[in-house]
């Protein structure tokens, strides 16, 4: 009843309330963003994306720790929902400052991914640990894209995706150490496609 008391608060706190990260928000103190219309609103809607998948990653972590049978391994879960925090924050605050907005099937998402780390976590702990692992190395594809997609002067974006993909990299490389096992090609492959849905709608609603 505890861990389900937690994860609802977990869920309301990521859906309607203003996330606070613990790191400062990557910079770059000597490039100053200067952005047209265009640009501003095309990397609004990458921001969201990107937002998006950190909502889902709080979801994610949130079912897979409720369901890990090692207390170890919960708290390595609930660690790693702690550190994406910053970049829930990170992202809002971007979309802010685009004047962009967040998704508006933010809790549909939430839910979907819920499911999905409920999934994952009663399969054991190594299956969870090689869906984090899997998860994180798609996440860290997908925000490389984005670098190469987003404004070349839009250094605030470019900055706060660059730190997130570093993250992303160190939390698969953990999950794996902690005895994540590699994932079948179909799953791995309908992952790809679940997000790849998730990433166009977002991109526009």
């Amino acid at each position: 009843m505890d861990r389900l008391i937690g994860a609802l608060d977990g869920a309301l706190r990521t859906l309607f309330a203003t996330p606070r990260a613990t790191r400062p928000c990557p910079v770059v103190p000597a490039d100053d963003t200067h952005l047209g219309a265009q640009e501003r609103a095309h990397a609004g809607a990458l921001m969201r994306v990107n937002h998006v998948g950190e909502v889902c990653a709080q979801a994610l972590y949130t079912a897979q720790a409720m369901t890990a049978s090692d207390p170890v391994t919960r708290a390595r879960l609930e660690q790693a929902a702690r550190e994406e925090t910053d970049h829930l924050a990170w992202t809002r605050s971007r979309l802010e400052e685009l004047g962009a907005r967040p998704s508006l099937l933010n809790p549909l998402w939430y839910a979907g991914a819920f499911g999905l780390g409920l999934v994952a976590g009663r399969f054991g702990d190594p299956v969870s640990q090689g869906f984090v692992v899997e998860t994180e190395r798609q996440v860290e594809a997908h925000l490389e894209s984005h670098l190469e997609r987003l404004p070349a002067g839009d250094h605030a974006s470019r900055a706060i995706v660059a730190q997130m993909k570093d993250d992303e990299r160190a939390h698969a490389e953990a999950a794996q150490r902690a005895g994540g096992i590699e994932l079948p090609p179909p799953v791995r492959a309908a992952m790809r496609a679940a997000a790849k849905v998730m990433t166009t709608t977002a991109h526009y609603i």
